[in-house]
């Protein structure tokens, strides 16, 4: 596993910008899973767009979010990882504190999903979720925090969750498992971390426009179905997770510990 650090800016007078502006990040270091596509790379642009340096892990090509870092004038550091195990979640943490000096905020978006009746679900199957989805997530959650005490700064961690965290869904049994367990470790990190300053929240993101759910959008009754259920009456976009997780970065959400925010366009609503 290695690094780049691409592009260099200088640092704002980050205390003094927050004190006017809660919502300000300037000089602060956040590591993305799953950086590189999607969501991953949606929030990564709007955190570098509120004042973060991104440390962006995927394990595949970066792709453009570099360039969309660098486009806000922030810092991005490459580093390419598999979390379908734990192996690298310690060197990820080492790579952030030799790029950039420190970690102030987790988004810990990395995840995948497989689609089989229950009957028919493999072992495979639930281990490759529930080993990226939950076991990686939890452990690098725990190494983050490590750091956090270490540099006695708390600090903000934001997991990924989803409507079916909420909801039992088909077709989906160990994504379902996952999610739900995202939430529940959501809550019991935010008890057991929050005297330390470090809040743990997640947002549990509705029908977004992925690649992810590229066979769902392809499927006209099934997308029909769907926009139909929802009262925006459209699928979400990465976009619609920039306030998300920024409020959830920022200082703006110091009070706000063990939240699962739903960005759903309404669904849970419905």
């Amino acid at each position: 596993m290695g690094f780049d650090i691409v592009n260099a800016s200088a640092m704002n007078n980050s205390a003094a910008n927050r004190a006017v502006n809660p919502f300000d990040l300037s000089g602060k270091v956040a590591i993305v899973t799953g950086s590189n596509t999607g969501l991953g790379a949606g929030m990564a642009t709007a955190l570098a767009a509120a004042g973060c340096d991104i440390v962006g892990v995927s394990r595949a090509d970066a792709e453009d979010t570099p360039a969309r870092v660098e486009a806000m004038g922030r810092r991005f550091a490459d580093v390419r990882a598999d979390l379908g195990s734990i192996a690298p979640v310690e060197d990820i943490v080492r790579a952030a504190v030799e790029a950039f000096g420190r970690v102030d905020v987790l988004v810990n978006n990395a995840g995948v999903i497989r689609r089989e009746n229950a009957l028919d679900f493999t072992e495979a199957d639930w281990d490759a979720v529930m080993d990226l989805n939950l076991k990686s997530l939890f452990f690098l959650a725990q190494a983050v925090a490590r750091q956090f005490v270490r540099q006695q700064s708390g600090g903000k961690i934001i997991n990924i969750a989803s409507m079916l965290s909420f909801q039992g869904g088909i077709r989906v049994a160990s994504y379902t498992a996952s999610k739900s367990g995202v939430l529940g470790l959501t809550r019991l990190l935010a008890n057991e971390w929050a005297a330390q300053r470090i809040n743990v929240n997640a947002i549990a993101p509705g029908y977004m426009a992925t690649a992810n759910t590229a066979a769902l959008r392809e499927d006209a009754p099934r997308h029909d179905e769907i926009v139909s259920r929802i009262p925006a009456g459209r699928w979400g976009a990465p976009d619609d997770l920039a306030g998300p997780v920024v409020f959830l970065a920022s200082s703006a959400s110091d009070y706000v510990h063990g939240h699962t925010l739903a960005v759903d366009g309404g669904w849970l609503a419905r």
